[in-house]
């Protein structure tokens, strides 16, 4: 008798044109090396926002996988709508579905399970909140009815959504407040809250947690990571706060697959920031390199592969992807930066990597 070997999925990394008509995701290969070849530009059936500038969106996560690389999902913010796809196991992609994001400009995403949340930006006459959906077996999503909850303020300006290692609580960074809210999540999907925590440092911008627990959260103003500990209330509690890179624009945050390194965009000194993740989730900066060859790339959206072999980073003001190796002691060992991705110049986001 034989039993067939279940073939692993292809790693792959997905951007995001934000074109304002016909918004498309970019699909890549990864080859054994970490080295990127791009496979096909694939429509989202909505329209990003076409703003030509480097983070149109103002956040991470505007592009995210599930957990097993099955399912993609990224928000349309011109046409208010969230694309879903299912990924083959070579990294192609299927249109799945389109729905309204139950709000204005959606820009971050979070998925726990078969539970989907996105945040709404708003504009002058809606406010910034939150929505849920499920996530069908077949990768279409169905809004949850009572998911919609405003955030602190009608203009909390949220830049990521994450949710606890638990999938018990979701995160929301406010950029314009200097606050992390803090949702519980019911039973039946819905949430309750939020429990409104100041912010170590000022503009909280990326998030991600620890499978064990504590959370990382960049911040733009500080030019910092800070790391914190969740109780079951919605408090949080600051393990190291603001740790200071000297750097500039400090947004956008992934973690080694070990988690015993974080890696922060700078996008304004054109460098990543390597910080060392100690006992409890304490934090260290430890090192930077430049994004591009010539120190010339602004980073933005990250993100590490299922291996853990390989960084990768949007350059957000040249349409390239930089691709570095993960060495010792976290280090890290650029070996491409791949130009001909069909993103534009400028005006690109978000990065889901596998």
């Amino acid at each position: 008798m034989h039993c067939k070997k279940k073939r692993r999925r292809i790693g792959a990394v997905y951007s995001m044109t934000n074109a304002a008509v016909d918004n498309e995701v970019i699909a890549f290969r990864r080859g054994r090396n970490g080295k990127l070849i791009r496979i096909n530009a694939y429509q989202t059936g909505g329209n990003g926002t076409g703003e030509a500038i480097i983070d149109p969106l103002a956040s991470q996560g505007s592009i995210i996988l599930s957990s097993h690389g099955r399912f993609l999902f990224v928000v349309n913010a011109g046409s208010n709508s969230i694309s879903s796809f299912r990924v083959s196991r070579h990294g192609e992609l299927t249109l799945v579905d389109v729905e309204p994001s139950g709000g204005v400009r959606p820009n971050s995403l979070a998925i726990f399970g078969s539970l989907l949340y996105v945040t709404n930006v708003g504009n002058a006459a809606n406010a910034s909140n939150i929505t849920g959906f499920r996530v069908e077996i077949n990768g279409s999503l169905t809004v949850i009815a009572g998911s919609t909850h405003a955030l602190s303020t009608i203009t909390a300006q949220p830049a990521c959504v994450v949710f606890s290692p638990d999938g018990s609580q979701v995160v929301v960074s406010e950029l314009n407040n200097n606050l992390l809210s803090v949702f519980q999540v019911n039973g039946d999907g819905t949430l309750t809250g939020p429990v409104i925590n100041n912010s170590n440092g000022a503009g909280p911008f990326g998030s991600v947690f620890l499978r064990k627990g504590p959370l990382l959260n960049t911040e733009a103003g500080a030019n910092a990571l800070s790391s914190y500990s969740l109780a079951d209330n919605g408090v949080l509690s600051v393990i190291s706060g603001s740790v200071q890179n000297f750097q500039a624009a400090t947004c956008w945050v992934s973690k080694s697959k070990w988690e015993h390194f974080a890696y922060t965009s700078n996008t304004g000194s054109h460098t990543i920031t390597i910080y060392r993740i100690g006992d409890c989730g304490t934090l260290t900066a430890v090192d930077i390199v430049y994004s591009t060859f010539r120190a010339q790339g602004a980073p933005i959206d990250s993100g590490v592969s299922w291996d853990g072999r390989n960084f990768y980073v949007l350059n957000g003001n040249q349409g390239s992807i930089s691709v570095f190796r993960i060495g010792k002691h976290g280090r890290l060992i650029r070996i491409q930066v791949i130009k001909d991705t069909g993103l534009p110049e400028v005006g690109a986001q978000g990065l889901a990597v596998r």
